[in-house]
């Protein structure tokens, strides 16, 4: 079994603990607790000695049940959503076209493991793939038994975070999943997220800026393009690809190389040989 190393930047008592148990002691309940798990001291250590930079500017306002189920619950897991589309008609007067690659990712941080997915079609709006990432981080989490634990989303779409924060959704279901102004586009989407958020406890939200420094953003920016890099014209179902692994630091150098080289290698056959057979869809 891997050695691990848990450090507590911020609890009770920080310092580098050897398990599990010990380190929940000095973070469970602890309001703005920071830690994280290594599979080497080094990275320990290093955690513990970087710079403390101000998290991005959080959401404030939430859907009632949310805020007053997480007022008092410390997040154990932190989960990274986005959705892209290379959309070659995105000038004055141009639409997506069907030619068009577009991919969504997701990466949910466990204590102990870090569990990745990704998935591409043609045709789809970036609005779409933000949608499918923060849909299907949902699901995945519903499968891995992690509802009832602290959980906080970090992603870069306003539109996704005010339909959720604002009270948008809850507006489009009593109109019949139809905005004022009209036809709700990926209602079918937005449906799905309604039936999956009532099964969490503790829900958190926050935005950063996209495709900048925060480290999660861009692994799963770069996660998302390297889906798209791996599909080709004629396989119209989406690729599917998902990963699990330890959880691993993911510093500004290496989030884009995605941890190691060889999970890069990895994650790039898994597409490849999802392209060659039966892909999965999930609409």
């Amino acid at each position: 079994m891997a050695q691990k190393y848990y450090a507590v930047r911020r609890g009770r008592q920080p310092g580098i603990y050897r398990t599990w148990p010990e380190t929940q002691k000095q973070v469970s309940g602890f309001s703005g607790a920071q830690y994280k798990s290594f599979t080497t001291e080094a990275g320990a250590k290093a955690f513990m000695t970087a710079k403390v930079t101000s998290p991005a500017k959080s959401v404030k306002k939430a859907a009632a049940w949310t805020t007053e189920r997480t007022a008092t619950v410390t997040p154990t897991i932190t989960v990274y959503t986005d959705g892209g589309s290379r959309n070659t008609g995105n000038v004055a007067g141009g639409h997506v076209r069907s030619v068009d690659k577009a991919a969504w990712a997701y990466r949910i941080e466990l204590p102990e493991q870090a569990v990745t997915g990704s998935a591409g079609e043609f045709g789809a709006t970036n609005n779409r793939m933000e949608i499918m990432a923060f849909r299907n981080a949902l699901q995945r989490l519903v499968d891995l038994g992690q509802t009832q634990a602290g959980i906080q989303f970090v992603l870069d779409s306003q539109y996704v975070l005010n339909a959720i924060t604002k009270g948008w959704l809850a507006g489009w279901k009593r109109r019949g999943w139809k905005r004022s102004a009209g036809p709700l586009v990926n209602a079918e989407l937005w449906q799905d997220v309604d039936r999956l958020l009532p099964q969490f406890s503790h829900l958190t939200y926050q935005w950063t800026k996209g495709h900048a420094t925060n480290q999660g953003n861009v692994f799963v920016d770069h996660l998302l393009n390297e889906t798209m890099d791996g599909m080709h014209q004629g396989n119209s179902r989406p690729v599917k690809t998902t990963r699990t692994a330890p959880t691993q630091p993911l510093a500004a150098s290496s989030a884009p190389k995605m941890q190691h080289q060889a999970d890069t290698d990895q994650s790039v056959a898994d597409i490849a040989r999802s392209l060659r057979n039966l892909p999965l869809d999930d609409n």
